[in-house]
């Protein structure tokens, strides 16, 4: 039996081990992998696990000793879990592993916009501060959290966390969410999508990739929001209509965006949000944290091992085995 990962690097870049998963199964591991790479890598694989690389009903098609697939995410939109399912093949993921990571990150993300750190910090090591007449100096108007209106978009594990954390700072939540939550800690309130955006003075996207969320923050509902609030996205790039998003902060119509997702990852050096000034980009790292990508790697692990007794869990195409 032999097993394929297919892009390695960006989970274990080499401060974690392979070697508890290479006990389980023959391995050939690959920084990366293009799209045209995967049926000549994986033509042996009984197992494949894959992070971003695409894996299509072509794909599964040429490989006729594929019998699982391994997401080293959440996320699963990169795999035809339709077509895994058609040939009984369970596509599993890792849930949860990155619960407090991104939560951590929306936060560092709105603290920039709230407060500038980076920008200020940057300034102070070009001299401006030696250079000022003044003991102080802000280039940017700084705000205080206490207060403000939280909204989430989407209250699942990270949604919760980032609510914690929300009324850790005095914050007032709203939440708008498809599942009515048992209980609402007091400072939560469920409302609609609609009454969120135009309350909130900040607003933070926790919900999955679907058809129905793709384009969720589009120009009408940007048009929705206060001049005065920010936008932060740390889950799926295509949840925000990027043109929209750019005329609104160019007009003023939105005071800043924090961004951890686009649309296309890597972006092209003509990303219509590259040169916008009002918005903060970090290139997908909420995940990233060491302990979370230890977590990630060992559940990995604990999910190949359980296929291999034929019990195989966290499956996200109702294969069972």
């Amino acid at each position: 039996m032999r097993l394929v990962v297919l892009d390695a690097h960006t989970l274990n870049p080499g401060d974690l081990s392979w070697a508890p998963l290479e006990a389980l199964v023959a391995c050939d591991i690959y920084e990366r992998t293009r799209l045209s790479e995967v049926v000549a890598r994986c033509a042996k694989a009984d197992l494949i696990l894959s992070n971003k690389t695409v894996v299509n009903r072509d794909h599964i098609a040429a490989l006729p000793s594929l019998r699982y697939i391994g997401v080293l995410a959440t996320g699963y939109n990169n795999i035809d879990t339709g077509a895994a399912g058609e040939r009984r093949i369970p596509v599993c993921n890792i849930p949860a592993y990155g619960t407090d990571s991104v939560a951590q990150m929306t936060f560092a993300l709105l603290l920039e916009l709230a407060n500038r750190v980076g920008h200020h910090a940057s300034t102070v090591g070009q001299g401006k501060w030696s250079q000022c007449p003044d003991f102080s100096y802000t280039d940017f108007p700084l705000i205080e959290l206490a207060g403000l209106q939280f909204g989430i978009v989407g209250f699942g594990r990270i949604g919760q966390a980032v609510a914690h954390l929300a009324l850790a700072f005095g914050m007032n939540v709203l939440v708008s969410t498809p599942r009515t939550p048992v209980s609402l800690q007091p400072g939560i309130t469920l409302t609609s999508l609609e009454t969120l955006l135009e309350q909130s003075d900040v607003v933070s996207l926790h919900c999955p990739l679907t058809d129905q969320t793709r384009a969720i923050i589009n120009h009408d509902r940007l048009a929705r929001m206060k001049p005065s609030a920010f936008l932060l996205n740390t889950s799926r790039g295509p949840l925000v209509d990027e043109l929209a998003l750019k005329e609104a902060l160019e007009t003023g119509r939105l005071a800043g965006a924090a961004l951890d997702v686009l649309s296309m990852e890597p972006p092209c050096a003509s990303h219509p949000l590259l040169e916008v000034r009002n918005c903060l980009i970090t290139p997908h790292i909420a995940w990233a944290t060491t302990a979370a990508r230890a977590r990630l790697l060992r559940t990995a692990i604990e999910n190949v091992a359980a296929f291999l007794v034929g019990k195989p869990q966290n499956v996200v195409n109702g294969v069972a085995g």
